[in-house]
């Protein structure tokens, strides 16, 4: 009498409407779930099945294996582009996830036209790899950057210099596309929970701001000294829960930093 094979009785199933990848991965963790199926056929069949969705579909696949990272918060803007026009002449933000989760930030600033464009925990070289898409299609009449931050908490090896290097890198490109529109840098902030960082932003600040002041229509917002106790530790009560993200309070804080640099709307004469 044949051996019962101890396949898994939770099968895998393919809801409507998935992708191929979706099926994909679900026929592979089917696969883990029954690695010590001693049933050969059954994960000959799987394996077939894997390579019949590859090949049934390859560019499809492939393409989704390519992508790069936030691909799909980039994608997200080009919708909300596509169903809202975006303002002419605003100001722009764009960098990490500090300024994406300032969702409400047109709020703190309603005498400025805003367009919010922070994605990730991006870094500078993820915000030049979509500089096209988040910065120069919408023409803005500034620009307000804060990035850098997750570059050095990315690996131990990245340096201060290679984040000037970075920055200095994206700013070519902004003065290159951009040649009169006014750039802010908002300091690196006193993170609690990157707090081993210090040193290593205390130069990047240090660098990224002498490297501002020998170029024009520059400006470099410190929100790092105003973020910190009377111990000159990072002042907890700014943060949410991960001690990384700011609340309402410290928005607060960088509300006051950032109004005496953003420009003015121009007159309706102008537009």
């Amino acid at each position: 009498m044949m051996k019962k094979s101890k396949w898994n009785q939770k099968r895998f199933s393919f809801p409507r409407n998935v992708s191929w990848v979706a099926m994909s991965k679900q026929i592979f963790l089917a696969f883990r779930r029954n690695a010590s199926c001693k049933t050969v056929a059954l994960k000959n069949s799987l394996v077939f099945m894997l390579l019949f969705i590859i090949l049934l579909d390859p560019a499809n696949y492939l393409f989704a294996q390519d992508k790069k990272p936030f691909w799909n918060e980039i994608e997200s803007f080009k919708k909300d582009d596509s169903l809202h026009q975006p303002p002419k002449n605003a100001i722009l933000f764009v960098g990490s996830s500090s300024f994406r989760m300032w969702a409400n930030v047109q709020d703190y600033f309603p005498k400025h036209t805003i367009i919010n464009r922070g994605f990730g925990g991006s870094s500078l070289p993820d915000v030049i790899g979509y500089e096209e898409e988040t910065i120069f299609k919408y023409k803005p009449r500034q620009i307000i950057i804060y990035c850098g931050e997750n570059d050095l908490a990315s690996s131990d090896t990245v340096t201060a210099a290679m984040v000037l290097k970075r920055f200095q890198q994206l700013f070519a490109d902004i003065r290159k596309t951009l040649p009169n529109v006014p750039v802010v840098f908002v300091s690196i902030k006193p993170s609690p929970s990157r707090w081993r960082l210090k040193e290593k932003v205390i130069e990047a600040n240090k660098l990224i701001k002498k490297f501002l002041a020998t170029k024009k229509k520059t400006a470099f917002a410190d929100v790092w000294s105003v973020m910190l106790d009377g111990e000159g530790k990072p002042n907890e009560a700014l943060f949410i829960e991960d001690k990384l993200h700011m609340n309402a309070e410290g928005y607060a804080i960088w509300e006051k930093v950032l109004d005496k640099y953003l420009t003015p709307n121009p007159s309706p004469a102008k537009l």
